[in-house]
């Protein structure tokens, strides 16, 4: 019997140090992934079906495109998702610092203008969004709807999906002061539900019917509309990396995006595949 117990006590401590070591090895096996909150329902979704296929931990964070960049730059990430195109400036930053940048386009979005259920208004063109924007149209009347004030609900100025709007409805003027700065996707659409005098933006993905989504210049906001460029404001989403110092790894999650599977997974979360 002691025999017998010593044989057990010998085959659990071995199993013990084989699991931990198999633990060490999978930890070893780590991808860090920073940037666009856009972005991250596909990195999100595409990082759980990868950890099953290959045991390969995807860790993520979403603090907007500018912040995953820097962090890209800094060495502290493996991956910065971003919802725009790199700066000049921000790969000048890189080539002093002896980095070799490479953006992977891996699907395509719209921005889209979201107002409360209950507003009458369906359709804005450009030069309206920015009127509202900039602060020059105050009033819900003036654009066709309900004898109340806007209240105007922006991102933060780290924010892609921000730089983009800047940039497309814009015209690189200033969002009016007071306008209320929200730090992610998901948080302008629940102030936007919530206020019936709001309007914001958000980018399609993140969609749900507990807003009303406008037409811009008479364009709805579909995948077709998106992908051919008619409707207005749409934009390719960014994965970028280190070209030279690039984990193995790291490039094998960018490749499963792209795969057949992973763009079912961009059009599962609500975007535009890249590739058909």
């Amino acid at each position: 019997m002691a025999i017998k117990n010593y044989v057990i006590s010998v085959l659990l401590i071995v199993s013990v140090g084989l699991l931990m070591l198999a633990c060490k090895k999978e930890a070893k096996e780590k991808v860090v992934v920073k940037g666009s909150t856009t972005v991250l329902p596909i990195a999100q979704r595409s990082a759980e079906v990868f950890y099953e296929k290959n045991k390969v931990v995807i860790s993520l964070s979403g603090t907007g495109s500018g912040d995953g960049i820097k962090a890209l730059i800094d060495g502290s990430c493996d991956i910065a998702n971003s919802s725009r195109e790199m700066h000049e400036v921000e790969l000048e930053m890189a080539k002093r610092k002896g980095e070799t940048i490479k953006g992977v386009a891996i699907a395509y979005d719209m921005i889209v203008p979201i107002v409360h259920p209950s507003n009458p208004v369906g359709n804005l063109t450009l030069h309206q969004l920015k009127a509202i924007y900039e602060g020059s149209v105050k009033n819900w009347n003036d654009v066709g709807g309900n004898d109340e004030t806007i209240v105007v609900i922006s991102r933060d100025s780290s924010s892609g999906t921000y730089e983009v709007w800047e940039s497309k409805v814009m015209k690189n003027v200033e969002v009016r002061k007071d306008a209320l700065l929200q730090a992610s996707n998901g948080a302008v659409l629940s102030v936007v539900a919530r206020n019936k005098k709001a309007i914001g933006y958000v980018g399609y993905g993140y969609l749900n019917d507990t807003v009303k989504v406008l037409f811009v210049n008479s364009v709805e906001p579909t995948i077709p509309n998106g992908k051919s460029g008619k409707y207005p404001i749409a934009r390719k989403l960014y994965m970028y990396v280190n070209d030279v110092k690039i984990k193995p790894a790291a490039q094998n999650f960018i490749d499963f995006i792209l795969s057949p599977e992973g763009q079912s997974i961009v059009k599962e979360t609500g975007f535009i595949p890249i590739i058909d």
